[in-house]
């Protein structure tokens, strides 16, 4: 049975499951670029070519020799003649001639010599063949280099990188149409429990509508990963192992989610150990909410036991089933936990908590004149309408005994 004496923290739990995770091959494949957002590098994506494979001007004026200018200012300008002008989308034409000056839109191609450009605004035009110049450019000025963004060979995006609406257009740009990507974990969610009905069941006496699947598919869903939503299973050791074989056959990672009584979680452990090795990892954490879950790999499988509350869902899912997605999506992101939407905030009142357990508070987030506040939300974790008011949440460390009002706090925004 759940006892204090097997609790272990929530690092150390999830320091189990990473390093008991297997070290395999993920399946990839070249997908369309434009359909990998979200999707995960297999490999790295080299640059065929330079970008921009031209110089070329980054304002609207006339390109120069920079040394031409070198004394130009409003009392005594650089007198130079016009050889031309430059159109978008055609070559730039012949080398500019020294003490030669080209029209040039943005974007324009710098013709062989230029190394400027003049803004429109310090140049005075004084016939159709002489501009005066009132400002001096230095090399470079409103240019941007042949391969000054990126080199051809380079290495724009790495293996394990996770693809963002920047990364897409920036291969558009160097013409790479399909990017190698990691297969899409599947995640088979398994909702158990004698009192559970499915959601467009009116619920009877002592019964409940399923919500944590459909939670936990949202979930699962939001990280990149494909979501399997089993059905909903008895209390019973039988039909619970038999769609837990059935799920390791499909699955890269197995969430139960249900079975609140201690009878309950005791046979999924049970269960879970009695399948195959390494078996049952922790039972049990020093965790509010969530210290029923109940962790193990069978089989190179990840499976997660998880309370029965959706606050305690959602706070296991952030603590420990994001990571291990992440891990076996194949993900390296830099400063992976940068990635979460964190805010800054003060705390509106006094938080009290038991030194031991690392508490995760629900918190709602206000802007005032003097900036954000964060105000605490009180209440039990199995209510619902508390996750859909609240905007995040604060993390009581698991040592300390509180939070006192007025002090500065990051809160975990909600995706």
């Amino acid at each position: 049975m759940l006892g204090r004496e097997n609790i272990i923290t929530a690092e150390e739990a999830l320091d189990l499951v990473i390093r008991g995770l297997p070290e395999r091959s993920i399946p990839s494949a070249a997908i369309p670029v434009y359909e990998a957002l979200g999707r995960i590098c297999a490999d790295d994506v080299v640059a065929g070519e330079d970008l921009p494979p031209f110089p070329r001007s980054t304002v609207d004026g006339y390109a120069v020799h920079a040394a031409d200018t070198f004394s130009a200012s409003d009392t005594m300008p650089a007198y130079l003649n016009l050889a031309g002008e430059i159109f978008m989308g055609r070559p730039a034409g012949p080398d500019l001639p020294r003490s030669g000056a080209v029209k040039i839109p943005t974007g324009g191609m710098l013709p062989a010599g230029a190394d400027a450009v003049v803004m429109f605004e310090h140049v005075q035009p004084l016939d159709d063949a002489l501009i005066e110049v009132m400002k001096a450019a230095g090399p470079g000025e409103n240019v941007i280099r042949r391969a000054e963004d990126v080199s051809r060979n380079e290495i724009i995006l790495k293996q394990g990188h996770r693809m963002r609406p920047q990364d897409i257009g920036a291969c558009a740009g160097l013409g790479i149409t399909h990017i190698p990507a990691y297969r899409k974990p599947a995640v088979a969610i398994i909702s158990t429990g004698d009192e559970i009905v499915p959601p467009e069941t009116l619920p009877g006496p002592g019964q409940i509508r399923d919500i944590n699947s459909y939670l936990l598919h949202g979930l699962v869903a939001d990280e990149g990963c494909v979501p399997v939503r089993r059905g909903i299973f008895r209390d019973d050791y039988r039909e619970i192992r038999k769609v837990i074989e059935e799920s390791m056959h499909e699955s890269d990672v197995i969430l139960l989610s249900g079975g609140t009584s201690v009878g309950t979680k005791d046979m999924i452990a049970g269960i879970i150990l009695d399948i195959g090795k390494p078996g049952l990892l922790f039972h049990g954490v020093s965790l509010k909410p969530g210290k029923p879950l109940i962790g193990g790999i069978v089989e190179g499988i990840p499976l997660f036991g998880l309370p029965g509350h959706p606050a305690a869902v959602e706070v296991c899912f952030d603590l420990f089933i994001r990571p291990v997605l992440g891990r076996l999506a194949g993900r390296k992101d830099r400063l992976e936990r940068m990635r979460e939407p964190v805010v800054a905030a003060r705390l509106s009142k006094n938080i009290a908590s038991t030194p031991g357990r690392e508490e995760h508070i629900r918190v709602i987030v206000e802007e005032r004149d003097d900036g954000l506040w964060a105000i605490p939300v009180i209440s039990k974790s199995g209510l619902i309408a508390t996750l859909v008011r609240t905007d995040g949440t604060v993390v009581v460390p698991l040592h300390t005994s509180g939070i006192q009002q007025g002090d500065k706090v990051e809160v975990r925004l909600f995706r």
